[in-house]
């Protein structure tokens, strides 16, 4: 398989877990830390469409800044999928990590199953 895009920020036990899981599984990855290169709103904008999730799905709901702005209030409010990458773009810890970008499609968030089916 062709490398994937492995985008994920270094302290957080999940993406730990999940680039554990990629390297067990032989799966070759170019890594890149969410806060220092941090998506686009291109980028973004083209993942979702890749992966058929909905844009609040991108969004990191646990992280302190999502409370701190009050982001559920925006989108609960009508917040446009234009307006949406461009806030997300702003900081990389709005964004819901880890993300794996391959050719055919995009994994938000470690789930083992949904990996499993996609990469293996």
């Amino acid at each position: 398989m062709a490398d994937v895009l492995f985008v994920e920020y270094p302290k957080c036990s999940t993406c730990r877990r999940a680039k554990a899981w990629l390297d067990a599984h032989g799966v070759s990855y170019v890594d890149r830390h969410i806060v220092e290169n941090n998506p686009t709103a291109d980028e973004l904008s083209a993942w979702q469409a890749r992966s058929g999730l909905p844009v609040r799905r991108f969004f990191n709901t646990s992280g302190r800044l999502y409370r701190e702005r009050g982001i559920k209030a925006m989108l609960d409010a009508g917040l446009s999928d234009t307006e949406a990458f461009a806030l997300l773009a702003e900081d990389g810890m709005l964004v819901k990590r880890p993300i794996v970008v391959g050719e055919d499609f995009v994994l938000v968030g470690f789930r083992e199953p949904e990996w499993e089916a996609a990469l293996c």
